[in-house]
């Protein structure tokens, strides 16, 4: 089985950065890495029964007259560079490795909140700058506070298990959730909103969550109340988010994600105090790597067995593999 591994797996040291160990102990298993452009073509993928990629597009024009592909396995679990319906008409497999964002995408989402919490880059600011009032930038106390959660799928879930030994009440709108494990409350978006002291985006970008929180929703949030993004940019209208926080209506925010990425040089939230930045990667964990490597990689061998993978999104082309 030939494998092709994009080239933005490769780590500084020229091995990959995601543990492709499994596929080394198998005889049966030829990989190798793509050299290739942000936009996959179609020779790019000739040549192979399955690819391991992260950041790389197809597209249905990727696709064009690729015959020989059966698999394409995702790091991660965001789908938006990958046309997964001109997958399933051309009978290729997608699959995605939740196992491996589930606790480090968790974590770092926590990370944000205790930092905002903390006030901890402020605290940094002002020594760095030769200050010490240790009563500068008092903190929010977590004990009774109320923690929103938009999208309450795999990461969602996580965080609400970090988050509720700090003895947060935990909330969380999500349309496609009945019943919430216990120790969530389900509760509408707009009273998310308006009752909840952090709220973390971690719904999936979709048509219909591109700028859900908009102007008009991020109005809902109380001015003392922080807003985390660890999901994808366009779900959080940015320039409203600039506005509310450089009018105070927001207390802070803290985003691993931005419209477009990079983040551009004039956008107007990178000059925001109050704004924790981080680019796409408070989630790259040494933990990720090694997990959603092994993930992929079970995907591939699965596929070569002729089982069925963990994490299909489109299982109905199963039957053609």
């Amino acid at each position: 089985m030939r494998v092709g591994v994009t080239a933005d797996l490769l780590g500084a040291d020229d091995r990959p950065a995601y543990d492709l160990s499994l596929l080394d102990e198998r005889a049966d298993i030829d990989w190798e890495w793509m050299g290739c452009g942000r936009e996959l073509a179609p020779a790019d993928l000739e040549p192979y029964d399955a690819i391991v990629l992260f950041q790389r597009h197809v597209t249905a024009a990727s696709l064009r007259g690729v015959e020989r592909l059966r698999l394409i396995a995702r790091l991660g679990v965001g789908v938006d560079n990958i046309d997964v319906a001109a997958c399933t008409a051309a009978g290729i497999l997608v699959t995605t490795t939740p196992d491996s964002v589930r606790r480090p995408m968790a974590s770092g989402g926590m990370a944000f909140v205790l930092a905002l919490a903390h006030r901890l880059t402020e605290m940094d600011r002002h020594v760095r700058a030769g200050g010490w009032d240790r009563f500068a930038h008092v903190g929010m106390g977590l004990d009774g506070r109320t923690l929103g959660i938009v999208g309450l799928g795999n990461v969602g879930r996580e965080l609400a298990l970090l988050a509720a030994p700090f003895g947060l009440r935990i909330v969380a709108a999500d349309p496609f959730v009945a019943e919430p494990p216990e120790g969530i409350e389900l509760v509408a978006l707009a009273t998310l909103l308006a009752t909840a002291d952090f709220v973390v985006v971690t719904c999936p970008l979709t048509e219909e969550t591109y700028h859900l929180l908009d102007a008009e929703r991020l109005a809902l949030m109380q001015p003392t109340a922080y807003l985390v993004n660890i999901a994808r940019g366009p779900i959080v209208d940015g320039a409203a988010l600039a506005e509310a926080l450089a009018a105070g209506r927001l207390a802070g925010a803290a985003l691993d994600v931005f419209e477009p990425e990079p983040v551009r040089p004039d956008d107007p939230l990178l000059w925001l105090d109050n704004v924790i930045l981080a680019p796409h990667g408070i989630g790259l964990t040494d933990e990720l790597f090694r997990l959603g490597g092994r993930s992929a990689s079970r995907a591939v061998l699965a596929v070569a067995d002729g089982r069925v993978p963990e994490f299909p999104l489109n299982p109905g082309v199963l039957s053609a593999l």
